[in-house]
């Protein structure tokens, strides 16, 4: 627990990419529910603009890092940092993430490089270095957030993909390996989301997403915090995404790749 400056006592819940999207509705709900806060992105202004926000509507303590976190130090430098200013994480939120649209033999490597360090290189280090404490306190939280990406591969966005189903692995496994230690681990798997994602991978064009609704992020982030806080180990926002991560299964592998690449490719 952390000692605010009003000397109320609260949990702390850090958050990566919370600027926007997603991890911002998620930092909005932990506020909401008299929750300290550790807010991780890049983009500083924001950053500093919901600090100063949070912190006149809820009474909270919010503090901000702002770190890239493609560059491999950033895990243990945030570490470190809290460390040093003794503050205790009781709820990791593995939120940051990004894609790129495109055939693997013509994207930019280097920003795929950046990606697997991002979605899934930073995560696992994350997770590392905290859950260590939250086991030794007997107590503790970790949201990863993957996709519902993670249950098929994904042609046009194939990288992407494989990370998302490297964090669904990774989650239920560690989920397992900490049952009676008090911490659990939750992965939350949404589909198409409102949250600019899409713009930034240049696919707001494509089949699966031209014409259709998605869910909102704030929609995703309750549904998140609320399987978060009741330990679920997998939750699938909406009946039609659980419905195809369901049914996946009982389909042949390469006809799952043709349908994903039909529905990514541009009309």
């Amino acid at each position: 627990m952390n000692k605010t400056h009003q000397g109320q006592s609260r949990q702390t819940a850090l958050i990566t990419g919370s600027a926007g999207g997603i991890g911002y509705q998620l930092a909005c709900i932990f506020a909401a529910h008299d929750y300290n806060l550790v807010l991780v992105d890049r983009n500083e202004p924001k950053l500093v603009e919901i600090a100063v926000k949070f912190q006149e509507e809820f009474g909270i303590f919010v503090k901000s890092i702002v770190k890239d976190l493609s560059i491999s130090t950033a895990p243990e430098e945030i570490f470190t940092e809290l460390q040093k200013a003794d503050i205790n994480v009781d709820v990791l939120v593995n939120n940051a993430g990004f894609g790129i649209y495109g055939l693997f033999h013509e994207t930019d490597l280097a920003t795929e490089l950046e990606m697997l360090q991002v979605n899934l290189v930073c995560l696992t280090h994350l997770t590392k270095l905290f859950v260590k404490g939250m086991v030794k306190q007997g107590e503790g939280k970790i949201l990863n957030v993957a996709s519902a990406a993670a249950f098929q591969p994904g042609p046009l966005m194939a990288v992407y993909f494989a990370t998302k189903a490297y964090i669904l692995s990774f989650s239920e496994a560690i989920a397992n390996e900490l049952e009676g230690t008090g911490v659990t681990v939750t992965v939350l798997c949404p589909g198409s989301t409102e949250s600019g994602f899409h713009e930034r991978t240049g696919m707001a064009d494509s089949k699966l997403l031209k014409g259709k609704k998605m869910m909102d992020a704030k929609t995703v982030a309750e549904i998140g915090f609320h399987a978060l806080m009741k330990g679920k180990t997998i939750v699938i926002p909406g009946f039609i995404n659980k419905l195809l991560a369901k049914s996946v299964r009982f389909v042949p592998r390469k006809i799952v790749t043709k349908i994903v690449r039909n529905m990514q490719e541009n009309k």
